[in-house]
């Protein structure tokens, strides 16, 4: 019960520390993730932006005019605006201008809004300068035809790594996406669609990505470093977070075990004055009463104590190979007849081949427990059953019967627990007992290492299963 008790601790605490940590990180690499995601599109659509203006105004106009140091002119080097642009400046967004957008330069009607976009970005922004001045790029043309082609081959020797089939493969790529801007492997594209050709600028973002895969990985191994060392301290602290509640534990079992004891002595004297009077006055009903509830008391203190052992860290057994089938057939022969007086049967299915590792007292008195408790809850007419059959790694071995009234999940849930009675009043009038058989049950098979566990069937029958580690069957000695 203590290592059981400290090891849902140990779980629950690691979960909760690996819960958290395992947030914290998913929200720094997302956050991280969608700042540089966002930052390499814009970075892709601001070089997509000057270099497009530059390519739509001929050589009179240079991208180098949208980067350089008076970015406010905006003009060509002759000092003149293009052809094409109104004499104010800047244009309006095409959405908002009175006249028509198809006639102003293509430059004019993709990315976000119009090309001022760019040159407001760059003449207010030094981190974006640096960045498009920093970065390896190039762009691909599609004519009307479909037929792709590099618009400056010396670009792409900036990338070394990449051929000129490769880029146009990409190119390829990135225009079958039907995307305007995204990422294909550790390139970042942004495609602009003109009035005779279509074009697409791949920007390199190989740096930039490995630093998301780096924080990834660093955080990964943080998280998982912090979880080894929260287990070791958990692990090691474990013992005194349970302190308290393992000394109430064991206040309580020192409690039962010292009343129990207290209780014996009296309750010898006094069967022993009832068995003197019986002889003075055979039949005297008072005194077979009080022999009735002395005896009662007596099984209960003796119920108490064997419960306490078992619940005890390291309690007697004595654990040896034993088949299951066997076990059950030889605990179930009293309650045949039991069973035929109550006007039901007792019927048994069992598989031969399944052994446990168990201790014969405990399992015998397991079993009795459960088939006592289906004896006397059994409704006539319809018969006890018990099955042993193979679960996984377990033998699995239910008892179900009839019941006058269906238990809720929640009755299942508590019927293990001590003293407890699914009649609200607790009245034992029509049916023997102290509500702590079962209690004694599942403390006997989880000191096996099994599970005991109760759920309503079909025909208001109430099952009791009961889970055991399974043994190969052992050699016989020759």
């Amino acid at each position: 019960m203590i290592r059981k008790l400290r090891r849902q601790f140990i779980v629950i605490t690691l979960l909760a520390l690996t819960a958290a940590m395992l947030f914290l990180a998913g929200v720094v690499n997302l956050s991280n993730w969608i700042i540089v995601r966002r930052e390499l599109l814009d970075t892709v659509a601001l070089i997509a932006q000057t270099h497009t203006v530059s390519d739509s105004f001929g050589s009179g106009f240079s991208a180098s005019d949208s980067l350089g140091a008076d970015p406010g002119a905006f003009a060509t080097r002759s000092g003149e605006l293009p052809e094409g642009w109104p004499d104010e400046t800047p244009p309006p967004f095409p959405e908002e201008a009175d006249t028509d957008a198809s006639a102003r330069p293509d430059a004019f009607r993709f990315g976000r809004g119009n090309p001022f976009w760019a040159r407001e970005r760059l003449q207010q922004d030094r981190h974006a300068r640096n960045l498009v001045n920093e970065s390896r790029w190039f762009s691909v043309r599609r004519d009307e035809a479909g037929v792709l082609s590099l618009t400056d081959a010396e670009l792409l020797s900036s990338l070394p790594d990449l051929s000129e089939e490769q880029g146009l493969a990409l190119a390829a790529n990135a225009f079958a996406t039907g995307w305007s801007s995204g990422f294909i492997g550790d390139y970042a594209f942004q495609t602009l669609e003109l009035s005779d050709q279509s074009l697409v600028f791949f920007m390199s973002c190989e740096t930039r990505l490995a630093a998301v895969r780096s924080l990834l990985l660093i955080s990964a191994a943080a998280s998982v470093a912090g979880i080894l060392l929260a287990w070791l301290f958990v692990t090691l602290a474990s013992h005194r977070a349970v302190q308290p509640t393992l000394r109430n534990m064991e206040q309580q079992k020192r409690f039962i075990t010292d009343a129990s004891h207290e209780l014996k002595t009296p309750l010898t004297v006094i069967s022993t004055n009832m068995e003197l009077l019986q002889m003075e006055q055979p039949g005297n009903p008072w005194v077979q009463s009080t022999q009735k509830q002395t005896a009662s008391l007596r099984h209960l203190v003796d119920e108490l104590v064997y419960l306490s052992r078992m619940e005890e860290e390291n309690p007697t057994l004595q654990m040896e190979p034993l088949r299951v089938a066997s076990l059950v057939r030889d605990a179930a022969e009293p309650f045949q007849a039991m069973a035929e007086y109550n006007g039901t049967e007792l019927l048994i299915d069992a598989d031969d081949s399944l052994w446990v590792n168990a201790d014969p007292a405990s399992m015998q008195r397991l079993l009795s427990t459960l088939l006592d408790n289906a004896a006397k809850y059994a409704q006539p007419d319809s018969p006890i059953r018990v099955s042993v059959s193979a679960s996984g790694k377990h033998a699995r071995i239910s008892v179900s019967n009839a019941v006058a009234e269906p238990l809720t999940p929640e009755q299942c849930r508590h019927l293990f627990d001590r003293f407890y009675r699914t009649d609200p009043s607790r009245n034992k009038e029509k049916k023997s007992g102290f509500g702590i058989g079962l209690s004694i049950a599942s403390a006997i098979a989880q000191r096996h290492g099994g599970s005991i566990s109760a759920e309503m069937e079909t025909d208001h029958r109430l099952a009791l299963t009961v889970l055991l580690p399974r043994i190969q069957e052992p050699q016989r000695r020759r």
